[in-house]
């Protein structure tokens, strides 16, 4: 910290009572810092400087054992100032907003935190020396004020972000692992949603403290906040998170709906979490299911791959309490779904998509959507078509993800619309035969286990193709062993021959 000239000695020092202070004057002293750390804007730099040693100071002090032994009367309201206190304190360490490229101030926030950590874990030491006391202590409504402002601000610094060093790290998390000792939680969860039954937990609490740094005027204020808000929220699971489903759902929603492709993602993440922990009927209720929908389906005309594998991972978890909305009576076609709406979008994508990145994602994401659909594909067949020969013709890089995940789309393609695969027959045998030639030929770095794996999928499609057609891929493919002259080609056809029998293979 930096030197200070001569202050005024604290309240505390100089009492006339041998061994012990007048209550009231620890009072004054925490009134005090609460000031100091309030002070004018030109002072506030060197008065919270100041605060911070005589906190220390002062709790170095013995009269602070006494803060938590609920014995004195004359101690009464400072609980709720000490939770002040961590509340100035938590905010004097909190990173600031910062136009983009600019991190100069990052190091500072890390050394003030560094700084305040000590102090928490000064104050939380004392929490825990009055709970193994023998004098009957409060200590539990003492660390009521203090819990919250104490997690947040160690959350805020114990995860990796610009604004901490490897220093501030380690001691956030050493508060944030004492304050779990003191409250005796045996885990974060515990910690948030209560260790049992009768205990109400603390996500309550936590909530409230972040609400104000969560509306869309201020999020961005504190950039700490949002990743707080995350972590937090994925800490709490069924059964205890639908009773919390008002204070969620905004601020997720809020940040999913920035125009940082880094927030999308945050707050798709958010969203995703809570389609998995809150029960169907909960979303259902005042149309939310609808709501979280229309945000993700809005993010699917994104280019960056990293949304897109996001977002389709929270509809295909959102489509099943969608589906449960609809009332099909079996007396007529079946109504399109979200899901059909979805797959056509990324189907009108992935014809034109050049980028390989986000090709693998559309393609890594399709069998789930098939198998999701099943007979259904039948509404989708023609577009799919396209885009399975088109993907099929393209190298995909070494690790060939795109077309491994795209024979993995024609084999379900294959079962769950046989019936329709007759009249597409030469098309698809051409592609696959086309693959299996091009695949056999490739000299490019493509390791040998990646072609064994294509050639495999390939050639179980052609056997699958074989027995939706009737048996009429073996009698197509009877004169190639014959004349081709690459043994690995020669060994998919005759396996095909081999292994197909002709019969219609059963939509599943």
């Amino acid at each position: 910290m930096e030197p200070h000239g001569p202050r005024e000695s604290p309240p505390w020092e100089g009492s006339s009572l041998p061994g012990a202070w007048p209550s009231s004057a620890l009072g004054q002293a925490f009134s005090q810092i609460l000031h100091q750390f309030a002070g004018q804007e030109s002072r506030r730099g060197k008065a919270r400087s100041a605060a911070l040693e005589d906190l220390a100071a002062l709790l170095e002090a013995k009269e602070c054992d006494r803060l938590f032994e609920g014995s004195d009367a004359s101690l009464r309201g400072m609980p709720e100032m000490l939770g002040q206190v961590a509340k100035a304190l938590g905010k004097y360490a909190a990173p600031a907003e910062e136009p983009e490229g600019r991190g100069d101030r990052h190091s500072e926030v890390a050394e003030k935190a560094a700084a305040v950590a000590l102090l928490f874990l000064q104050l939380l030491r004392k929490v825990e020396a009055a709970k193994n006391s023998l004098v009957c202590p409060a200590w539990k409504t003492s660390l009521r004020p203090l819990a919250g402002p104490i997690y947040v601000f160690a959350v805020t610094h114990s995860l990796e972000q610009p604004w901490t060093s490897p220093r501030s790290q380690e001691v956030a998390g050493q508060v944030l692992a004492l304050l779990l000792q003191v409250t005796e939680c045996s885990s974060v969860a515990g910690f948030l949603h209560g260790e049992n039954e009768d205990e109400k937990g603390r996500f309550t609490v936590i909530m409230g403290l972040l609400k104000p740094d969560l509306n869309k005027d201020s999020w961005k204020n504190n950039p700490a906040t949002k990743y707080v808000f995350s972590w937090t929220l994925q800490k709490v699971t069924r059964p205890w998170l639908s009773q919390h489903l008002e204070r969620i759902l905004p601020p997720s929603l809020l940040i999913s709906d920035d125009y940082q492709t880094e927030n999308k993602i945050l707050g798709v993440h958010c969203l995703h979490h809570i389609v998995l922990n809150v029960p169907a009927a909960d979303l259902l209720q005042y149309n939310r299911a609808q709501v979280l929908y229309h945000a993700l389906f809005n993010h699917l005309y994104a280019r960056e791959h990293h949304l897109i594998q996001a977002v389709l991972l929270c509809l295909l978890d959102l489509f099943p309490i969608l589906e449960k909305a609809l009332h099909w009576k079996g007396d007529g076609a079946r109504p399109t779904t979200q899901c059909d709406e979805v797959l056509q979008l990324i189907l009108t994508h992935m014809e034109p998509e050049h980028r390989l990145l986000l090709r693998r994602t559309y393609a890594r994401n399709l069998p789930a959507f098939v198998k999701r659909l099943g007979i259904l594909t039948v509404r989708h067949l023609k577009r799919l078509e396209r885009v399975i020969i088109g993907y099929l013709e393209v190298y995909d890089g070494p690790e060939e993800e795109a077309r491994l995940k795209i024979l993995e789309t024609l084999k379900l393609v294959l079962q769950y619309t046989w019936p329709r695969v007759s009249c597409r027959l030469v098309v698809l045998l051409k592609a696959l035969l086309k693959l299996i030639c091009d695949v056999a030929r490739d000299s490019s770095l493509t390791p040998e286990s990646v072609k064994s794996a294509l050639l495999e999928e390939a050639t179980n499609c052609l056997i699958l193709l074989d027995r939706c057609a009737s048996g009429r891929v073996k009698g197509l493919l009877a004169k190639i062993p014959h004349s081709c002259e690459d043994s690995q080609v020669g060994n998919c056809i005759r396996r095909v021959q081999q292994l197909s029998e002709g019969a219609p293979c059963d939509a599943t």
